[in-house]
Parts: structure tokens; sequence; C-alpha cells
């Protein structure tokens, strides 16, 4: 990177436990083994609060990782493609995946990556343990985001929203794609028991933040807590859109 061109500083905003803002520029690469000639961010985790860990990956050109992601018995994963063109793989399943591409994989599946491009492809990665429900289990699911419609979000014509997981009670989680038309906003501020990872795939926003409101625009990643309060509206000329992921179908436990 070299020498620092500005007085240090930055936008990103650390709350463990609550919630964080992370800013693109200020990521550092974190080694994980098993992947080669990549570029991993570890995001929301543990350490941060969050019951998951979110990652933004950049596979270079030949990047992979031949000996497999997650696979134990009780952790799910998920990768949704940023940019770029990957060949995925649970177990003896292949896809290929492009732009706004995505793979599940339940416990027990390992997931394998390549790079298909000579350029970068870029990734938004995810895993967390699975609440298994008797009686169900959840199974590989792939597609592409950008073939499923759009549904409105709470009767609102200008917020739209996107499953990219079955609504089954086998699965514990799912992931969906939330979009702003400019000038757009939440029906109201939200407080509820699941946690959130979003990475924002394009637009410019304010976001409440546990009553702060935070600009954020592409690239940026925000985790949210449970019960943390949570609103956005898109500012600029173009759709605030972000994909997260959300704890469902389960009870709250004691």
């Amino acid at each position: 990177m070299g020498y620092p061109k500005d007085l240090l500083s930055s936008r990103s905003i650390i709350k463990p436990g609550q919630y964080a803002l992370i800013a693109p520029e200020g990521l550092v690469n974190n080694v994980i083994p098993g992947f080669e000639n990549c570029r991993i961010s570890i995001l929301g985790s543990p350490k941060l609060g969050a019951s998951f860990v979110d990652y933004v990956v950049t596979m270079h050109e030949g990047g992979k990782n031949s000996e497999g992601y997650c696979g134990e018995e009780d952790v799910e994963c998920f990768v949704y493609v940023l940019s770029g063109k990957v060949k995925a793989k649970a177990d003896d399943q292949e896809f290929v995946l492009e732009e706004s591409g995505y793979l599940y994989c339940p416990p027990g599946v390992k997931m394998y990556l390549e790079n298909m491009d000579s350029s970068d492809s870029r990734l938004f990665l995810y895993k967390q343990k699975h609440n298994p429900l008797k009686g169900r289990k959840p199974w590989v699911v792939s597609g592409h985001a950008n073939e499923i419609e759009y549904m409105d979000y709470d009767d609102m014509h200008n917020v739209h929203l996107k499953d990219l997981l079955p609504l089954d009670l086998a699965f514990d989680m799912n992931f969906h794609i939330l979009s702003f038309d400019p000038a757009a906003s939440h029906p109201f501020v939200e407080t509820h028991y699941q946690g959130h990872g979003a990475y924002l795939l394009s637009g410019e926003g304010m976001y409440n933040l546990d009553n702060e409101w935070i600009p954020v625009k592409k690239d940026d990643y925000i985790f949210m807590a449970p019960y943390v309060h949570q609103a956005a509206y898109a500012v600029g000329r173009e759709p605030l859109t972000y994909v997260y992921s959300k704890d469902c179908n389960r009870d709250a436990t004691l």
C-alpha cells in the first residue's frame, strides 16, 4: 500500500456486542488455512458479538480452497459472488457461479471454491453453527439472485426483497437481498431477537444503529446484534441494496 497520503482516519465504528460499521479501506488480510492465492478479511465474528462468521474474499487468478471449507457435522455455510466467476462444489455437486450466484452447504457438506476468471473474483462468505430441528434436515441450495424476482417489502412499492433460501422449517437461517429505491426507507425502526451481518451491494444511505444515524455506502459491512435498533433510508441516485443473513424458524432457548 505504501506510505499514507493523508491523515490517518476511518469511517468504521466498532461497538462489540451492539453493532459495527466496517469500511473496506480499513480491512486487513487474514490467513485462513486451505485458501490459496486469496485475500480474506474476517468481518463479523463471535469476538464482535455475532453468532456467525462473515468474510469478504478476493480470489486472485488461480485462487481456490482445495481442502474444502466447513463440512463439520454441526456447521453450515453460504457463499455469495459479489463479482467475477467461480466454480463451486458441495461435495460431489458442482456449480458455476457468476455475479449474484450463491451456494448453501448444510452441515456435514464441504464447500469447494475456485476462481474461473482471469482477474479477481470477490465473494461474501458465511458460516454458523446449525440449530437442528428434529425430523428435518436442510439440503444443498444454489442459484443466482439476479434470476429471482423482487417482492414488495411490507406492501411498500419502493422497497424490495428477495429470499435466497427456501422458507422450509429445516433451515434455521436465510439470506435475503433488501433494496431501497432512492428516498425509500424501512416502515419503522426495528427491534428484534435476530442478529444480522450485511454487505452493501450498491448505493448510499443512512443507517440507524442503536438510534445513531450513520452514513453507509457500497462495499461497507454492517453487523447488527439482537435487539439493536435498526432502520435505513436510501439517498443518492441509485438503490441502496444489501445482502444479509437472518436467523429464523427457531424458538428462543432458555
